[in-house]
Protein backbone atom coordinates (compact mmCIF):
# COMPACT_ATOMS: atom_id res chain seq x y z
CA UNK A 1 0.00 0.00 0.00
CA UNK A 2 2.82 2.41 0.88
CA UNK A 3 4.54 1.64 -2.42
CA UNK A 4 1.34 2.44 -4.32
CA UNK A 5 0.92 5.76 -2.47
CA UNK A 6 4.56 6.64 -3.11
CA UNK A 7 4.18 5.76 -6.82
CA UNK A 8 0.99 7.84 -7.15
CA UNK A 9 2.59 10.72 -5.24
CA UNK A 10 5.70 10.55 -7.41
CA UNK A 11 3.55 10.45 -10.56
CA UNK A 12 1.56 13.50 -9.43
CA UNK A 13 4.77 15.33 -8.55
CA UNK A 14 6.27 14.63 -11.97
CA UNK A 15 3.02 15.54 -13.75
CA UNK A 16 2.64 18.80 -11.84
CA UNK A 17 6.32 19.65 -12.48
CA UNK A 18 5.83 19.08 -16.23
CA UNK A 19 2.68 21.23 -16.24
CA UNK A 20 4.33 24.04 -14.29
CA UNK A 21 7.41 23.99 -16.52
CA UNK A 22 5.25 23.94 -19.64
CA UNK A 23 3.03 26.78 -18.39
CA UNK A 24 6.02 28.94 -17.48
CA UNK A 25 7.69 28.30 -20.83
CA UNK A 26 4.54 29.25 -22.74
CA UNK A 27 4.09 32.43 -20.71
CA UNK A 28 7.72 33.33 -21.32
CA UNK A 29 7.35 32.81 -25.08
CA UNK A 30 4.15 34.83 -25.14
CA UNK A 31 5.77 37.73 -23.28
CA UNK A 32 8.81 37.60 -25.57
CA UNK A 33 6.47 37.80 -28.54
CA UNK A 34 4.75 40.87 -27.05
CA UNK A 35 8.08 42.54 -26.32
CA UNK A 36 9.38 41.92 -29.83
CA UNK A 37 6.16 43.24 -31.35
CA UNK A 38 6.42 46.29 -29.10
CA UNK A 39 9.88 46.96 -30.54
CA UNK A 40 8.44 46.84 -34.06
CA UNK A 41 5.50 49.00 -33.05
CA UNK A 42 7.87 51.72 -31.84
CA UNK A 43 9.65 51.84 -35.21
CA UNK A 44 6.39 51.79 -37.17
CA UNK A 45 5.04 54.67 -35.09
CA UNK A 46 8.26 56.60 -35.70
CA UNK A 47 7.87 55.94 -39.42
CA UNK A 48 4.26 57.11 -39.27
CA UNK A 49 5.32 60.26 -37.44
CA UNK A 50 7.43 61.18 -40.47
CA UNK A 51 4.45 61.00 -42.84
CA UNK A 52 2.84 64.39 -42.09
CA UNK A 53 6.23 66.09 -42.58
CA UNK A 54 6.79 64.24 -45.87
CA UNK A 55 3.32 65.16 -47.10
CA UNK A 56 3.81 68.80 -46.10
CA UNK A 57 7.15 69.05 -47.90
CA UNK A 58 5.83 67.34 -51.02
CA UNK A 59 2.64 69.45 -51.13
CA UNK A 60 4.59 72.64 -51.50
CA UNK A 61 6.69 71.41 -54.42
CA UNK A 62 4.78 69.01 -56.62
CA UNK A 63 1.34 68.42 -57.95
CA UNK A 64 0.73 65.39 -55.82
CA UNK A 65 -2.16 63.01 -56.19
CA UNK A 66 -4.67 63.81 -53.48
CA UNK A 67 -5.93 60.20 -53.50
CA UNK A 68 -2.42 58.93 -52.73
CA UNK A 69 -1.99 61.31 -49.80
CA UNK A 70 -5.48 60.54 -48.49
CA UNK A 71 -4.73 56.80 -48.66
CA UNK A 72 -1.44 57.28 -46.78
CA UNK A 73 -3.03 59.39 -44.07
CA UNK A 74 -5.98 56.99 -43.80
CA UNK A 75 -3.66 53.98 -43.47
CA UNK A 76 -1.71 55.82 -40.79
CA UNK A 77 -4.89 56.56 -38.83
CA UNK A 78 -6.14 52.99 -39.27
CA UNK A 79 -2.84 51.64 -37.94
CA UNK A 80 -2.96 53.85 -34.87
CA UNK A 81 -6.54 52.69 -34.13
CA UNK A 82 -5.87 49.01 -34.77
CA UNK A 83 -5.80 46.70 -31.76
CA UNK A 84 -4.56 43.43 -33.27
CA UNK A 85 -1.03 42.67 -34.38
CA UNK A 86 -2.30 41.02 -37.56
CA UNK A 87 -4.30 44.15 -38.38
CA UNK A 88 -1.32 46.39 -37.71
CA UNK A 89 0.83 44.27 -40.03
CA UNK A 90 -1.76 44.62 -42.81
CA UNK A 91 -2.12 48.39 -42.31
CA UNK A 92 1.65 48.85 -42.21
CA UNK A 93 2.04 46.99 -45.50
CA UNK A 94 -0.76 49.04 -47.10
CA UNK A 95 0.97 52.23 -46.12
CA UNK A 96 4.30 51.35 -47.67
CA UNK A 97 3.13 51.39 -51.30
CA UNK A 98 1.68 54.86 -50.77
CA UNK A 99 4.88 56.06 -49.14
CA UNK A 100 6.95 54.73 -52.02
CA UNK A 101 4.64 56.51 -54.48
CA UNK A 102 4.96 59.80 -52.64
CA UNK A 103 8.73 59.48 -52.42
CA UNK A 104 8.76 58.60 -56.12
CA UNK A 105 6.95 61.85 -56.90
CA UNK A 106 9.61 63.69 -54.94
CA UNK A 107 12.38 61.87 -56.78
CA UNK A 108 10.92 63.03 -60.11
CA UNK A 109 10.94 66.67 -59.04
CA UNK A 110 14.45 68.16 -59.12
CA UNK A 111 13.56 71.09 -56.88
CA UNK A 112 12.07 68.82 -54.22
CA UNK A 113 14.88 66.30 -54.63
CA UNK A 114 17.34 69.01 -53.55
CA UNK A 115 15.18 70.19 -50.64
CA UNK A 116 16.97 69.61 -47.34
CA UNK A 117 13.80 68.65 -45.46
CA UNK A 118 12.89 66.07 -48.10
CA UNK A 119 16.38 64.60 -48.00
CA UNK A 120 16.34 64.41 -44.19
CA UNK A 121 13.00 62.62 -44.23
CA UNK A 122 14.35 60.17 -46.82
CA UNK A 123 17.38 59.44 -44.66
CA UNK A 124 15.21 59.04 -41.57
CA UNK A 125 12.82 56.66 -43.35
CA UNK A 126 15.75 54.64 -44.64
CA UNK A 127 17.23 54.36 -41.13
CA UNK A 128 13.87 53.32 -39.71
CA UNK A 129 13.44 50.69 -42.42
CA UNK A 130 16.84 49.24 -41.56
CA UNK A 131 15.91 49.03 -37.86
CA UNK A 132 12.53 47.58 -38.74
CA UNK A 133 14.13 44.82 -40.79
CA UNK A 134 16.26 43.58 -37.90
CA UNK A 135 13.41 43.83 -35.40
CA UNK A 136 11.11 41.99 -37.80
CA UNK A 137 13.60 39.11 -37.80
CA UNK A 138 13.51 38.89 -33.99
CA UNK A 139 9.73 39.04 -34.00
CA UNK A 140 9.40 36.33 -36.64
CA UNK A 141 11.82 34.11 -34.70
CA UNK A 142 9.64 34.58 -31.61
CA UNK A 143 6.51 33.78 -33.60
CA UNK A 144 8.11 30.62 -34.97
CA UNK A 145 9.13 29.42 -31.49
CA UNK A 146 5.77 30.30 -30.00
CA UNK A 147 3.72 28.71 -32.80
CA UNK A 148 5.85 25.56 -32.67
CA UNK A 149 5.61 25.27 -28.92
CA UNK A 150 1.82 25.66 -28.68
CA UNK A 151 1.46 22.70 -31.05
CA UNK A 152 3.74 20.35 -29.12
CA UNK A 153 2.68 17.88 -26.47
CA UNK A 154 2.16 18.60 -23.56
CA UNK A 155 2.14 22.34 -24.28
CA UNK A 156 -0.78 22.05 -26.69
CA UNK A 157 -3.12 21.20 -23.82
CA UNK A 158 -2.05 24.14 -21.69
CA UNK A 159 -2.08 26.47 -24.71
CA UNK A 160 -5.67 25.49 -25.46
CA UNK A 161 -6.67 26.06 -21.83
CA UNK A 162 -5.06 29.52 -21.94
CA UNK A 163 -6.64 30.32 -25.31
CA UNK A 164 -3.29 30.77 -27.02
CA UNK A 165 -3.59 30.79 -30.80
CA UNK A 166 -1.05 30.90 -33.58
CA UNK A 167 0.39 34.31 -34.34
CA UNK A 168 1.06 35.68 -37.83
CA UNK A 169 4.56 36.27 -39.13
CA UNK A 170 5.41 39.81 -40.18
CA UNK A 171 6.27 39.25 -43.82
CA UNK A 172 6.84 42.15 -46.18
CA UNK A 173 7.34 41.71 -49.90
CA UNK A 174 10.50 43.27 -51.29
CA UNK A 175 8.54 45.76 -53.37
CA UNK A 176 6.63 46.85 -50.24
CA UNK A 177 9.71 47.95 -48.30
CA UNK A 178 10.50 51.63 -48.00
CA UNK A 179 13.98 50.97 -49.26
CA UNK A 180 13.29 52.39 -52.68
CA UNK A 181 14.94 55.56 -51.43
CA UNK A 182 17.60 57.05 -53.64
CA UNK A 183 19.57 59.10 -51.20
CA UNK A 184 22.16 61.48 -52.48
Amino acid sequence: MNVLLIAVGLFLLILSSILIFSYNALVSLRESLKKNWGNIDVILKQRFDEIPQLVKVCESYVNYEKNMVDKILSSRADYMNCDSIKGKIIKSNELVSGLNGLIGLGEDNLELKSNQNFLQIQVRLSELESKLTSRREFYNDSVYLYNSRIQQIPDVFIARLLGYEEEALFIVEKNEKVLNLKIG
